[in-house]
């Protein structure tokens, strides 16, 4: 059985449905499992050894350039490896127009199937018209977890329940393997402070005092963006066991939510990620729904606030001692 996931983004989503692949592979075996996702995710899906195949999709930077020959080769190229496998079901989990254009792109054998998203979820960017790519359209609950979405639409298409917890099929860090220069040799937390959007971010006053109560421990601060390294260096400048990490490649950084003996962070992808990995992780929600994305398969992932109801320090901090204690 030939299966095509298309997830192209975001980051903190194509996490999400990665447990996807255990599920179907515990029912069917036999299948050989294929993804499209967007080249800078291409990383996290490599991950899991159960992927057959990836298939880069690179819409964010061909739409700068699509007046370019170069440009029109690669979409050209992308069509061509797409279309060069023909699939028993091809599964469009993110339900926008783009995804099911590759949907509708992708070749399915003779009595092949091509299942979606039937409707939104709460505070989704899901668009109704993605529907005309599915032979069939599953509906899901609207405060469906993010998890559960893919994992229902597959079972849905395949006959089987969803029944056990997810399994993101990600590796646990290897001891023997060389540690990047910014990485420490000792115990050490990560801070994932940064998101796109300003009001699911927590004060820097909060950083600084979960920091403080966490010395001598070190602090490592990533950042993606330049206001976000700004953000990075007015927490660090306060706290004696911090550090600023160099801009990482997304590499790296899915290897600094690997690696993190202690992973703090708010609503975004990295944060996610560490939890998906099993590392000891706080969840903070300060402007998004908690329901939506939170960590409920693990009692080393802690869940704190919630939309308009950001969690305080104290309450941090006596997550944070809680899971160092346990670790």
């Amino acid at each position: 059985m030939n299966i095509l996931l298309v997830r192209v983004s975001s980051l903190g989503d194509v996490l999400h449905n990665l447990p996807m692949v255990a599920d179907i592979l515990r029912h069917h075996p036999d299948a050989k499992i294929d993804w499209v996702v967007e080249e800078g995710y291409v990383s996290l899906v490599r991950l899991n050894p159960h992927v057959r195949k990836i298939i880069p999709f690179a819409l964010r930077r061909w739409r700068k350039s699509l007046l370019k020959a170069s440009t029109r080769a690669e979409i050209k190229a992308f069509v061509r490896d797409l279309r060069a496998e023909q699939y028993d079901y091809v599964f469009d989990t993110q339900g926008l127009i783009k995804t099911g254009l590759i949907m509708g792109a992708a070749h399915t054998k003779v009595g092949g199937h091509k299942y979606g998203m039937g409707n939104a979820s709460e505070g989704s960017g899901y668009e109704s018209l993605s529907r005309i790519f599915h032979s069939h359209s599953v509906k899901v609950e609207p405060r469906a977890h993010a998890v559960t979405r893919g994992r229902e639409v597959a079972a849905s298409a395949l006959g089987y329940q969803v029944d056990s917890l997810p399994d993101f099929g990600l590796p646990a860090p290897d001891p023997a393997a060389p540690r990047p220069e910014w990485m420490p040799s000792e115990p050490w937390a990560v801070f994932f402070h940064g998101t796109a959007r300003d009001a699911k971010k927590w004060a820097t006053a909060n950083w600084i005092e979960t920091g403080k109560a966490l010395a001598p421990m070190p602090v490592l601060l990533p950042w993606g963006s330049e206001k976000e390294k700004r953000e990075a260096e007015a927490i660090a400048a306060q706290l004696p066991n911090a550090r600023v990490l160099p801009k990482l490649s997304m590499t790296d950084a899915v290897k600094l939510a690997q690696h993190a003996d202690l992973a703090i962070g708010v609503d975004t992808g990295l944060t996610h990620i560490a939890a998906a990995f099993l590392r000891p992780t706080v969840e903070i929600y300060c402007d998004s729904p908690r329901w939506k994305t939170e960590g409920n398969w693990s009692p080393r992932i802690i869940n704190l606030g919630d939309t308009g109801a950001p969690p305080s320090a104290v309450d941090v901090i006596a997550a944070a001692r809680q899971l160092l204690v346990r670790a």
